[in-house]
């Protein structure tokens, strides 16, 4: 067995939509600095980095 780390896939809008719907539809709290925000934010900008926008 090797011991490089396993490689990582970057957060997609699709993914973050997810866990932000699974985390409202479980009467969790999705508003700022939750784990569903901050997938959001990165789902953004992956998204933004994969299209040529800014990098921020």
């Amino acid at each position: 067995m090797s011991n490089e780390p396993s490689k990582s896939s970057p957060m997609t809008k699709e993914a973050a939509s997810n866990i932000q719907s699974t985390q409202a539809t479980g009467g969790k709290d999705t508003g700022a600095g939750t784990f569903a925000a901050r997938a959001q934010s990165a789902g953004d900008k992956n998204t933004n980095t994969s299209a040529g926008g800014d990098k921020k």
